[in-house]
């Protein structure tokens, strides 16, 4: 037991040295909105019958390991060490004040088995699951109303086995919807660092109602073809810091969200204060996204100094007629992409509805989305923003882009409508509903 006490202390004083120094070489950081807390209780997973075989089911080990740091209340919190090995469950909720630390070689890999997936409420931002009507399933790691929560280790492994979530996808066979890797509801002081995801049945990081959120060091990992499965997704919540990751999935690599039609519009909460910073990855969807779903509205996000290669779209700001909610304030800039399908889009018809009640006339308000310091590669569309004919976009400013089309060919063309806003030193030259003058309406003071 002293043993690996001992390893943890030094490697969380050895993870906590490595990001201040990281601060130092990389500049600015959002990370101290939460910072790692050490503590002093400490328990191991195989304290409470865990086998790391891969094929014993640990759930229940895992429960009783998460029961008694709930019900013991150690002052500081307990962390509850996961040793080298692959330890086989079904889904656990975490609990407050508790540290889930996966050492080197550790493995959290998820039954395949359904029928060990509980279901739980449809979100009331969202009326129903994702997919299908009704409850969905539960989250591998998933919480509710907890707060002091970290997830980190020595680049341990959480595994979602998701291909047989894939494959009833792909077969429509699916009875509810698709579970996350990690969904934490109704929370705040969340740290998820220094852990590898892969293969998550749906989303991978679903922080949803939350508040103060750190996200940093983690690497998320999915084939391309998997369906929908996200890295991280903020979801109507605030002060939220992703930074430093690498992320190579099957949909879009960072998605801020905020509910879905007259759902999210009736639960009116937005996403705001997201920061998503030194993100590099690959998806044939988006690299930085917001929405579709954007009911509640998503105000003053920042991403900056961002590398993608092989992408579908590389910046994507979307929703939809019956979406309602505004977005506004959005920046991202410094941003570097190679071999995309397109460069830039804001579009309002991108998305589907849970159903038939979904109000036409609930139509979302875009402004104040400015875009900088890009340069791309072998992009074969440089843009594409297409407002909504009776809610144009404005606001739409863009400074020193350079989409460069595959050697050889010849550089495409903005495709623009129901749009306002200004463009200087924007290669190709953007379309003319945006103006290269340095003085056009809300433009002119972000140039």
């Amino acid at each position: 037991m002293n043993r690996w006490v001992g390893s943890i202390f030094l490697c969380i004083i050895s993870t906590l040295l490595l990001m201040s120094w990281s601060v130092v070489a990389e500049g600015e950081t959002c990370s101290g909105i939460v910072p790692m807390q050490y503590r002093n209780d400490k328990i191991s997973i195989l304290d409470f019958g865990g086998v790391g075989d891969g094929r014993t089911l640990n759930t229940k080990a895992f429960k009783e390991a998460i029961f008694r740091i709930q019900h013991l209340k150690r002052k500081g919190g307990t962390l509850l060490y996961i040793p080298a090995g692959v330890y086989l469950t079904g889904p656990f909720d975490l609990t407050s004040r508790m540290t889930l630390y996966l050492a080197s070689g550790a493995v959290i890999k998820a039954t395949q088995d359904p029928s060990q997936w509980p279901l739980v409420d449809p979100l009331p931002s969202y009326g129903r699951g994702r997919e299908r009507p009704g409850a969905r399933y539960m989250s591998l790691l998933h919480g509710d109303g907890l707060h002091d929560v970290i997830i980190t280790g020595e680049n341990g492994t959480i595994d979602g086995q998701g291909d047989v979530w894939w494959n009833m996808w792909r077969q429509r066979t699916l009875q509810f919807t698709r579970p996350h890797l990690v969904e934490l509801m109704n929370s705040r002081g969340i740290l998820i660092s220094n852990v590898i995801f892969k293969n998550s049945p749906f989303w991978n990081i679903h922080p949803v109602y939350c508040s103060n959120v750190v996200i940093r060091y983690v690497t998320i990992l999915a084939p391309t073809d998997s369906p929908n499965t996200d890295g991280i997704d903020p979801d109507s919540s605030s002060n939220v810091c992703i930074e430093d990751s690498y992320i190579s999935v099957g949909d879009d690599l960072v998605a801020v969200k905020s509910g879905w039609d007259q759902y999210g519009i009736a639960y009116g909460r937005p996403s705001h204060g997201i920061t998503i910073r030194r993100i590099t990855g690959s998806s044939p969807f988006a690299g930085i996204a917001v929405g579709s779903e954007t009911s509640g509205g998503v105000v003053d996000v920042l991403a900056e100094h961002i590398s993608l290669f092989n992408m579908g779209i590389g910046i994507h700001i979307k929703t939809n007629i019956g979406r309602g909610g505004m977005i506004r304030n959005i920046t991202v800039s410094n941003v570097y992409m190679e071999n995309a399908r397109t460069g830039i889009k804001i579009a309002g018809d991108v998305g589907d509805h849970p159903d038939e009640n979904f109000n036409p006339n609930a139509l979302p308000v875009v402004k104040g989305i400015k875009i900088k310091d890009v340069w791309g590669e072998k992009v074969l569309q440089a843009g594409l923003i297409h407002g909504l004919k009776n809610s144009p976009f404005s606001g739409i400013c863009l400074s020193n882009i350079n989409l460069h089309g595959n050697p050889g060919s010849q550089n495409s063309i903005w495709k623009c409508s129901d749009v306002s806003g200004a463009a200087i030193q924007v290669s190709p030259f953007p379309c003319a509903e945006l103006t290269s003058s340095q003085q056009t309406g809300a433009c002119s003071t972000y140039f």
